[in-house]
């Protein structure tokens, strides 16, 4: 006999007003980027001082545009390009799902490029900021996941195995507090430690480099107990769609962490 832990049948809507609903997705997307800023806004405190306060509150705006932007059409290219071709106006349905960490990056890399060349900026401190606060929305988006009962894992026998509601009748790994574990608070933690070393965070795009292999390593393992998407499954053997997009994550990351500095 299989041991397993109920799921929390938490409804996805915390309420709604007619047509309007307030769903905890958004909710943890909102929390996400409001305690992500208010941590940037204390990072900045320290050398090197990548930005004044006006700036953080401006660049709020940015990055909500280029996670949002970034991560729907992140999904739309890499996870379901055919099906979004034939239905190009089911991009716009953001509410039925459907948005991609990789896609999201890429778009908090532009926007972090664009924003500082307006404010003339430097592009490696702001970014080195925004790595270091990119994995408290991981957070509370992956225990949005979990909520949802979306992107479980595989089926398994393990004690703390979960019929999901969308999953079948057979207990799965809870692959999203797995992610939100190790891509959320155990990232958060190792960003934050090496960053109260000044000599590591003055050290340009020292500190994206480690969020990027740290990110693809902690996506990578989690991807070995996580359902593929029904629609893409396993690519070739085991190796999944999330592996893949992970692989220049850390080709970046070496890059970063290892690249020549430029001296005074």
């Amino acid at each position: 006999m299989t041991f397993t832990i109920a799921f929390p049948n938490i409804d996805p809507i915390i309420f709604a007003v007619g047509p309007f609903a307030v769903r905890w997705y958004a909710l943890a997307f909102i929390a996400g980027l409001l305690i992500g800023w208010k941590y940037i806004a204390w990072f900045v405190s320290q050398p090197p001082h990548a930005m004044d306060r006006k700036n953080v509150d401006d660049f709020l705006v940015w990055i909500t545009l280029g996670v949002v932007l970034g991560g729907r059409l992140g999904y739309v290219g890499f996870y379901n390009a055919e099906f979004y071709l034939s239905n190009p106006l089911a991009i716009l349905q953001v509410w039925q799902g459907g948005m991609s960490f990789h896609g999201g990056l890429i778009g908090v890399i532009v926007a972090v490029i664009l924003f500082c060349r307006q404010r003339q900026l430097n592009y490696w401190a702001v970014g080195d900021t925004v790595a270091c606060a990119v994995p408290i929305g991981l957070f509370f988006g992956r225990i949005a996941n979990f909520i949802n009962g979306e992107l479980f894992g595989r089926v398994t026998d393990v004690p703390w195995a979960m019929v999901f509601p969308h999953g079948g009748s057979l207990p799965r790994h809870p692959s999203q507090l797995y992610e939100a574990m190790l891509e959320g608070l155990v990232l958060f933690i190792i960003l934050y430690l090496l960053s109260k070393n000044e000599r590591l965070r003055l050290k340009s795009g020292f500190l994206s480099g480690v969020f990027m292999i740290g990110y693809a390593a902690a996506r990578g393992f989690v991807e070995l107990f996580r359902q593929p998407d029904a629609h893409i499954g396993f690519l070739f053997g085991n190796f999944t769609m999330g592996q893949l997009l992970s692989v220049p994550l850390v080709l970046l990351g070496l890059y970063l962490i290892f690249r020549p500095q430029k001296t005074a």
